[in-house]
């Protein structure tokens, strides 16, 4: 045979994942990118539709009301999209999950979230086995997505609502008994799902975190971000001061792999403030959009926001008789001053010990 006649190689196919792996990658797939994405969901609709609705409230414009309140109405419809997206679903199948959003978020009640993320995932991998898979692909496609997706909405959302609400209202319960101790838990676990590669706004809207526990959520992250911010300035910057305090300390998470040491002080200042959150200065969370904002911290001041919010609301329902200084000064406390200074002073025994060198925080932005 001649040069010119020969067959080029087949290349090999890709070695498919099994055992353990596949599991890991399946894990990370519906439990790390579905979440994250969904969160973005969340804040693109309920969130930012709360920010727009109050600004209105305050500023008397009732536009802004009304367009906060389209914003808002769309919670369920743009997570489901959201987590269609990370799932790299066909069009069709993403555009079918506004519907089953819809129906998930609203059957779900309080849990509303943790039902759109399930019941988002099932839909659309169904719709994903059958998509273009028939010559009537645009009537097939959608019809096995929101069929199965509204089905399992009616069988399943109100069950998993009502499993989160519980939950939720237990940890809830638990901050107001025993203030000092679950404001630890509450903030260092919140502060540590912030910094960690999954979605601390998701799991906090999952279970509708408000009120006390959802100011030790605040705390905690706001604690991670600002106490990275600060600590790690002497490597980042201006750059990375702004990139991690009003951006995200997940940024960390490969320095952290290398020297886990780093994420101490972050972590103790969280287990410092919490408490101080629910017992001193009983900061709140009852932002109307459920939750979501308790697990921001100070992502473009989302968590204060959420916060001030939640002030205005409970003003206006005879909640709270008005804002004082001390609300204000907890709010600056607890979200700013003390993450920095806590962290500052760990993060200097720390160096100190020789566990954290110059470096160590360094990112690569």
């Amino acid at each position: 045979m001649s040069e010119k006649t020969k067959k080029p190689p087949v290349p090999a196919a890709p070695a498919q994942k099994t055992g353990w792996e596949a599991v890991k990658s399946y894990l990370r797939l519906y439990f790390v990118d579905a979440m994250s994405a969904m969160a973005q969901g969340l804040f693109a609709s309920l969130l930012v539709g709360t920010i727009i609705s109050t600004l209105g409230a305050q500023l008397n414009l009732p536009v802004l009301v009304e367009v906060g309140g389209f914003a808002k109405s769309m919670a369920g419809p743009a997570m489901a999209i959201a987590i269609g997206f990370a799932l790299k679903a066909p069009a069709l199948v993403l555009f079918s999950l506004t519907a089953v959003g819809a129906a998930a978020n609203s059957l779900g009640g309080d849990g509303g979230p943790l039902a759109v993320l399930l019941i988002a995932i099932a839909a659309a991998e169904l719709g994903k086995l059958v998509s273009k898979k028939t010559p009537v692909d645009i009537l097939v496609t959608p019809l096995v997505t929101i069929g199965s997706g509204a089905l399992l909405a009616y069988l399943c959302a109100p069950a998993v609502g009502s499993a989160a609400h519980a939950f939720g209202q237990l940890i809830k319960d638990a901050t107001l008994l025993q203030p000092f101790w679950m404001g630890i838990v509450v903030s260092v676990l919140v502060g540590v799902a912030l910094t960690l590669p999954i979605s601390s706004a998701a799991l906090c809207a999952a279970f509708a975190l408000t009120g006390l526990a959802g100011g030790a959520a605040v705390a905690g992250c706001c604690a991670q971000m600002i106490g990275f911010a600060v600590i790690s300035f002497r490597e980042n910057r201006w750059g990375g001061l702004m990139a991690q305090g009003l951006g995200t300390s997940m940024l960390q998470v490969p320095n952290i792999v290398k020297n886990p040491r780093i994420w101490i002080a972050p972590t103790l200042a969280a287990a410092v403030t919490g408490p101080l959150a629910t017992c001193l200065f009983r900061l709140e969370m009852n932002d109307p959009s459920g939750g979501v904002a308790s697990g921001m911290g100070t992502c473009g001041l989302v968590g204060q926001i959420g916060v001030y919010s939640g002030w205005v609301s409970d003003v206006a329902n005879g909640v709270k008789p008005g804002i004082t200084p001390m609300d204000w000064a907890g709010l600056l406390l607890i979200c700013f001053l003390l993450p920095a200074a806590l962290a500052l002073a760990f993060d200097l025994v720390l160096r100190k010990l020789g566990w954290v060198k110059p470096g160590d925080m360094k990112l690569d932005v």
